[in-house]
C-alpha cells in the first residue's frame, strides 16, 4: 500500500534560543512546505482572475442586451412612424428646424467674431502642454489691436483644409504698413516656414489668420477628434442623433 508523508515540522525556538529547522521529519527541509503556501495563493489569485473575467463577460452582454433592446425600440417607432405620414412629417420638419437653428449660430458666431471658424477643436499634439488634443478654441478676428508675438493663433494654409493652432514666433512689419508672421508650435521643434513654402509663401499672411485664442475648454472636442481619425464615425453619429430624433415621442 502507499504510506502516509509525515506532516511537516513546525518551526520553533530550542531552549538555546537559536531557531531550528527541522528537515529529518519530512525527508526535505521545512522550506520545502513553502511551494503549498504558494500554490494556494496562485490558486486564490486564478480564482479572482476567473471571477474578474466572468464578470467582465456579465458586463458586456449586459451592455449589448441594452443596445439590441434599445434599437429595437427605436426600429419599431420608426416603423410606426412611416405608418403615420402626418406624423412622419412633423418629426422630419422638427429635424430640419434643429439642422437650421444650428446653422443660425454658427453663422451668428461669424459675424460676431469676424472668422470663418470662431469654434475649432486642437487635432494634433503639437501645441502641448499648453494645449491638448480634443481642447476647443474660441477665436476672434478682429484687427482693432495688431498681432503680437506670443500669442496663439489659428490660421489656414491654401491646400490645406484643416486649420493649424501655433503660436506666432517672429512678427515682420512691412513698409506698407502690413504684418507678416512666422509661427511655432509649443511642441515642434522647428518653425512653419516649410509649410508656409509647400503653400506658395515665404511667410504667414494676415488673411491666412481666422482668429486668436480668446478662450479654450479642455477635451470637449474629443469627439471631433474621433470623428476625424474614424470618418465612418460621422455617418453612424449622424444616423443615430436623426433616428432619436425621429422616433422621440415628444
Amino acid at each position: 500500500g502507499h504510506s502516509r508523508p509525515p506532516s511537516c515540522p513546525t518551526r520553533g525556538r530550542p531552549p538555546g534560543g537559536a531557531l531550528s529547522v527541522s528537515s529529518s521529519a519530512c525527508g526535505a527541509p521545512t522550506g520545502a512546505c513553502v511551494p503549498l503556501v504558494r500554490t494556494a495563493g496562485a490558486a486564490s489569485e486564478s480564482r479572482h482572475s476567473r471571477a474578474a473575467v466572468r464578470r467582465r463577460r456579465a458586463c458586456r452582454r449586459g451592455a449589448m442586451d441594452a443596445i439590441k433592446k434599445l434599437w429595437k425600440e427605436q426600429v419599431d417607432s420608426l416603423t410606426m412612424l412611416w405608418a403615420n405620414k402626418r406624423q412622419f412629417a412633423y418629426h422630419t420638419l422638427k429635424l430640419l428646424m434643429i439642422v437650421l437653428a444650428a446653422l443660425m449660430i454658427w453663422k451668428g458666431l461669424m459675424v460676431y467674431t469676424n472668422s470663418e471658424s470662431p469654434v475649432v477643436v486642437v487635432l494634433s499634439g503639437s501645441m502641448e502642454p499648453t494645449f491638448q488634443r480634443g481642447d476647443i478654441l474660441f477665436l476672434d478676428n478682429g484687427y482693432d489691436a495688431p498681432l503680437k508675438v506670443g500669442e496663439i493663433i489659428v490660421f489656414k494654409l491654401p491646400g490645406r483644409d484643416i486649420p493649424i493652432v501655433h503660436r506666432i514666433h517672429r512678427v515682420y512689419q512691412q513698409e506698407d504698413g502690413t504684418q507678416q508672421f512666422l509661427t511655432k508650435g509649443d511642441n515642434n521643434h522647428v518653425h512653419d516656414q516649410g509649410m508656409y513654402l509647400e503653400a506658395g509663401q515665404q511667410w504667414l499672411n494676415r488673411a491666412d489668420i481666422l482668429g486668436r485664442s480668446r478662450g479654450f475648454l479642455p477635451y470637449i472636442g474629443m469627439v471631433t477628434v474621433l470623428l476625424t481619425d474614424y470618418p465612418w464615425l460621422k455617418f453612424l453619429l449622424i444616423g443615430v442623433m436623426g433616428l432619436f430624433v425621429l422616433t422621440s415621442r415628444e
